[in-house]
């Protein structure tokens, strides 16, 4: 089962429905389920709901043997650590569905890591999907060093701009 998930925040229509058109275009055999949080396109070719509960969410991510969804931290997150495939669609400022573009940020950097699959616009969907199907994602490694140097050098520049 595919697991697309918009995230609870904000309505994605644009990657429901463009799910929704490839998998009833396309004869797609694998089932598919969605939590569509505020779309206000409903799909017809699969299974959704608005929302889920926490214990919801973690169950369906356990069972699905890959994941659709936007490109929101949690997310990802959730995934990596689920070690399932991933095929994210980053909200886009020009289609009016964020104020900036950094899902598509965040998307390329997990995407460069290896870590996701991506498709920035709806006509990569269905060769995305594919790839889907046999993409392993590469273990993401927590780089705790990194990031605590990262908030001292913040920290620091703080502390010398105050003086």
């Amino acid at each position: 089962m595919i697991f697309v998930t918009v995230g609870t925040q904000f309505a994605f229509d644009r990657l429901v429905k463009a799910i929704d058109d490839f998998v009833s275009y396309n004869g797609f055999k694998q089932e598919v389920f969605a939590q569509i949080g505020n779309s206000s396109y409903k799909p017809r070719s699969f299974e959704y709901v608005k929302s889920l509960n926490k214990s919801g969410f973690d169950y369906t991510m356990k069972k699905a043997s890959s994941i659709i969804s936007h490109a929101g931290m949690g997310t990802i997150t959730t995934a990596l650590d689920n070690h399932k495939p991933l095929l994210v669609m980053p909200r886009i400022r020009k289609y009016g569905e964020v104020v900036n573009n950094h899902q598509v940020a965040i998307a390329r950097n997990f995407e460069k890591l290896g870590c996701i699959l991506v498709a920035y616009e709806t006509e990569e969907l269905p060769v995305k999907i594919e790839e889907l199907k046999t993409f392993v994602p590469r273990k993401r490694e927590a780089q705790t060093q990194m990031v605590a140097e990262r908030i001292a050098r913040f920290l620091s520049k703080l502390a010398n701009n105050g003086k």
